[in-house]
């Protein structure tokens, strides 16, 4: 089944009300009593709506293989489960929901059992609810509902927008933070407003963790922490990710490039990028590695083994997936391999995922963090400012660049080999379909 536009914006909302509902009752037979479990006010979950879109557009092909359905949903959903889980315990500083007292649990983010429940949802949703939701719904008139997608669409972004300002009135407060300038002091007095008390307070009964003292308290000693910086990129912080991406990006490209020199006699472009040997798969590999991994760096190897094993075959099936949808083309194509799924990715390479993880954690990281951290703090902090400056602007060139040749190549005849726009006459004139091949020579068009 194929999911238009139109279909993800829906299933988003049907399934994050679904969730709400499901949340709702669940709060309310533990607690006897309602409350609201969504993070915004409306009855909505977002992150079973998120879900369900990354489903449908990752999973589709995975349907005539239930068991690989099963297996795709179980750890795309917990991907989904245990980022989230971060993510609130960073804003918060404390964790909204906590599996450790559960069997089989990872940081009290994500468990086995409810793992297994999100593997069995995907094989309801793609197999049975989807299609007859989609179905239904396709029967209503395409303005009307465009009107009704719209106006839900712009309430749940005030929604979210009203809740993340009480969020940070939570954090800054003018009596607990009154050495920060007079500009703070007064945004943090019109956020203490009625509208805002009225969502902390929902919060703190939706989520007993949070704690407004606690979360002022977290904020304080990290800005603390940042006046008496000393060592660059401390730690598993924003930078050291960053730094981590660079170095990846461009070892994996080097690796790459040898690997095919070895294997096929001659160099070959990996490159992900049209400026500079930089391979993005690589490099997001190696920071999204890190920030999942690193607390359990510790662990024994084949913990860690498994771990890599699984996150980079989710890994490289979602980059395949994605490339495609967006570019139109496949960079990699595994079909001629023994267990593969797709083409998109086969079990030998899993395998090296997992080698790679032990040996990334175990060896390389461990050398590359003392070496980031030696950087000095002001030089570091502007270096690699410039750097993701730079590596921005190129990440969009080249995603301009590889649109412009797909849409060569796929256009009316009359309008193939003219530029429509000042924007396309430059890209025709500095990525010609010859610059194009050579930077992605494995390349291949689809439908």
């Amino acid at each position: 089944m194929t999911y238009t536009y139109s279909d993800l914006v829906w299933l988003y909302f049907i399934y994050s009300f679904v969730g709400w509902c499901i949340e709702v009752c669940y709060a309310a037979f533990r607690q006897r009593k309602f409350v609201n479990r969504g993070f915004v006010n409306s009855p909505l979950c977002p992150i079973y709506g998120f879900g369900a879109v990354l489903y449908a557009v990752f999973l589709p092909e995975l349907t005539e293989n239930p068991f690989f359905l099963f297996l795709g949903g179980l750890i795309l959903a917990t991907l989904l489960e245990y980022s989230t889980g971060m993510l609130m315990e960073k804003i918060f500083q404390k964790k909204l929901w906590d599996y450790s007292g559960i069997r089989f649990n990872l940081s009290g983010y994500v468990c086995a059992r409810y793992s297994l429940l999100w593997g069995v949802l995907a094989l309801v949703t793609m197999l049975f609810a989807n299609p007859f939701l989609c179905g239904i719904l396709r029967m209503i008139p395409y303005p009307v509902a465009l009107v009704i997608q719209w106006t839900a669409s712009i309430l749940l972004l005030l929604d979210f927008l009203t809740t993340a300002m009480a969020v940070l009135g939570m954090k800054i407060t003018a009596k607990r933070l009154a050495q920060l300038s007079e500009g703070i002091q007064s945004t943090s007095r019109f956020l203490e407003n009625k509208l805002t008390l009225a969502i902390r307070k929902r919060m703190q009964k939706s989520f007993p963790s949070i704690d407004k003292d606690t979360i002022i308290e977290g904020f304080r000693q990290k800005s603390a922490a940042r006046t008496e910086q000393k060592v660059f990129a401390e730690g598993c912080s924003f930078y050291k990710l960053a730094a981590l991406f660079f170095i990846g990006a461009f070892l994996g490209d080097i690796v790459e490039t040898l690997f095919c020199l070895v294997t096929m006699g001659r160099l070959m472009s990996r490159s992900s990028v049209v400026y500079g040997p930089f391979s993005i798969v690589w490099g997001l590999g190696c920071s999204l590695l890190t920030l999942f991994l690193y607390r359990y760096r510790n662990k024994k190897d084949r913990h860690i083994f498994i771990a890599g094993t699984l996150l980079g075959g989710a890994y490289e099936y979602i980059c395949s997936v994605f490339t495609e949808l967006v570019f139109g083309t496949i960079f990699w194509d595994y079909s001629g391999f023994a267990f593969n799924l797709g083409g998109r990715i086969n079990l030998l390479y899993c395998f090296f995922w997992g080698i790679a993880a032990v040996i990334w954690l175990k060896i390389i990281y461990p050398v590359l963090s003392r070496l980031i951290e030696k950087i000095p703090v002001k030089q570091g902090k502007i270096i690699f400012n410039c750097l993701i400056v730079f590596m921005v602007f190129n990440m969009l060139i080249s995603s301009l660049a590889l649109a412009r040749y797909t849409e060569r190549h796929t256009a009316d005849a009359t309008l193939e080999n003219t530029a429509q726009n000042p924007i396309n006459a430059f890209l025709d004139q500095r990525f010609p379909d010859e610059r194009i091949e050579r930077i992605y020579p494995n390349a291949k068009l689809v439908d």
